[in-house]
This record gives structure tokens, C-alpha cells and sequence, in this order.
């Protein structure tokens, strides 16, 4: 962990930020190279790009306090603090798809060939950033136990000495880190799951899937919904390992993300069989 980069004078770089940038950059600079090849106008990709970064910056922070809405009406000073480090990813997806599509048709360009020309760079950035995650030790996970489902199931107590035992594996992630324990809230030298790490592999995964199945699309906006499946897929379980506070629905038994990936994931299933379906049956009988 290393959540200071640099310093000059009184002002400090911060490695996720620095991170965070560079997601947006190389997302947005991989979207314009696939608009490229599908004869979509670099030029509206990046104006459309700068739009989703604002969206994404802004919904992210906004969820993130909703979220935590009660901490923040005692603690209002604490909201200008929360701009060091990241908000709720979901609430910044959310807000920059709905302002992505109300660019795109304002800019005429094609709704669901753009949206796919836009998914991969999305998962590079997710797969860039959450590394900036990792250096500043927010969206860190649970303490390390063993054995695994003890973070997604209920033990009966005499067996709580196999899930209250820290386990002994090279995996868990030990931060050591003051500063970050002092802005952030990240536990000192506890194994920790690798939360941020699976988020980035998640990423990485489906950026793989993405680039196999861009020559298979059999209709436009499936790269863009198979991202979402994906996504909401891997969100919902590892959501079971963090740590950090998410927001407690049901009683806790799910957090806001959980129940978010619980609606966008099996709607964008529904809507993606529903149009291989149509474009299956559209196609000619060979």
C-alpha cells in the first residue's frame, strides 16, 4: 500500500488518484480506437468519454453518501474528506450510463454499437483503477478466516474455531499504513481479503471476454449488457468478502451494491437472451 506518490511543498499526489486518472485515459483512448473500427467519430467518443468520467466521478461520490447518510448528517465535515479517496462504483456506473445515453442519442450516433464500442474500456479502467483502490487501502475486505464460506454462510458456534482462526495463506493482504488507517479506516496489520485485488482480476476477466466475443456479436449492445452480467456477477460475491462500510439492506443481509447487482444483472440477462432470441430468429436458414 502506498497511498501518498509524492509530495511538492504543501501539495500531495495521491497514488489513487494518479491510478484513477490513468483508468479514465487509457479507457477512454482504447474507446476511441474501437470507434475507429466501427466507423464511429472519434472525436464524439471523446467528448462522450469526458461525460462518463463526470458521471462516473459524481454518481459514485453521491452513492457513497446516500449510503452513508446518517454518518454524514453527524459528521457533515466529513464529506469534503471523502473526496481523498472513491466513491460507490455502481452509483458512478449508473449515472454515467444514463448520461452516456442521453449524449449519445443527443449526438445521433447509434445507442447500441457506441455502448459496445465503450464496454472493454470501461473493464480496462476498472481493472486499472481498482489498483488505485488497493494503494489507498479503501474497499479493503474482511479479516481473513478460514475456511472461505464462513463470510457467506452461517456457522453454528462449535465451529467457530475453524472460522475465527486467521487463516495462514500467501493471499491475505496485511496494511501497515497509518496515514490511510487515520483518513480511510483501513485495519492495521490484520490479513485482510484481497478485495481490491479480485475487483481489478475481475476487470481484467472480463475485458477478456469482451475482446473474444467483439468477432461473435450478433446483435448491438451485447458486449455492453454481457459487461453488466459480468459485473454484477462478480460484484455481488465479492461483496460478501469487503469489509469497508457498504450500506445494510434487509437487516444486512445485503449490501447496496449486492441489491443494485441483483437488478441490473438479471435484467441484462433477460435482455440479452430476449435479443439473441430476435436476432437468432432474424437470421437467414442456412
Amino acid at each position: 500500500m502506498h497511498p501518498i506518490l509524492f509530495k511538492i511543498g504543501p501539495l500531495t499526489i495521491h497514488t489513487y488518484g494518479v491510478l484513477i486518472a490513468t483508468a479514465f485515459l487509457l479507457g477512454i483512448l482504447y474507446a476511441m480506437h474501437e470507434a475507429k473500427r466501427e466507423n464511429l467519430p472519434p472525436a464524439r467518443i471523446l467528448d462522450l468519454g469526458l461525460i462518463i468520467v463526470v458521471g462516473a466521478l459524481l454518481g459514485g461520490k453521491l452513492l457513497l453518501i446516500l449510503v452513508n447518510l446518517r454518518y454524514y448528517f453527524r459528521h457533515p465535515g466529513e464529506i469534503l474528506k471523502s473526496l481523498r479517496y472513491g466513491g460507490v462504483y455502481y452509483g458512478g456506473l449508473l449515472l454515467a450510463t444514463a448520461l452516456g445515453i442521453w449524449y449519445i442519442k443527443r449526438a445521433s450516433l447509434p445507442v447500441g454499437k457506441t455502448v459496445d464500442v465503450l464496454a472493454p474500456g470501461i473493464a480496462l479502467g476498472q481493472f486499472i483503477g481498482r489498483w488505485g483502490c488497493f494503494s489507498a487501502g479503501c474497499c479493503y475486505g474482511k479479516p481473513l478466516t478460514f475456511p472461505l464460506f464462513k463470510v457467506v454462510t452461517n456457522i453454528p458456534s462449535y465451529l467457530s474455531y475453524w472460522y475465527e482462526k486467521p487463516a495462514r495463506v500467501p493471499w491475505g493482504l496485511t496494511f501497515t499504513n497509518p496515514y490511510t488507517h487515520r483518513t480511510i479506516g483501513t485495519p492495521l496489520n490484520i490479513p485482510l481479503y484481497p478485495t481490491e485485488i479480485l475487483h481489478s482480476l475481475a476487470g481484467l476477466m472480463i475485458l477478456l471476454i469482451l475482446i473474444l466475443m467483439k468477432r461473435r456479436r450478433t446483435f448491438s449492445g451485447e458486449l455492453f449488457l454481457l459487461y453488466l452480467i459480468f459485473y454484477s456477477a462478480s460484484r455481488f460475491f465479492i461483496e460478501y468478502m469487503r469489509g469497508d462500510p457498504r450500506g445494510a439492506l434487509f437487516g444486512g443481509a445485503l449490501s447496496t451494491s449486492q441489491f443494485i447487482a441483483l437488478i441490473v444483472g438479471p435484467t441484462s440477462l433477460a435482455i440479452f437472451i430476449y435479443k439473441k432470441r430476435a436476432a437468432s430468429n432474424a437470421a437467414p436458414n442456412k
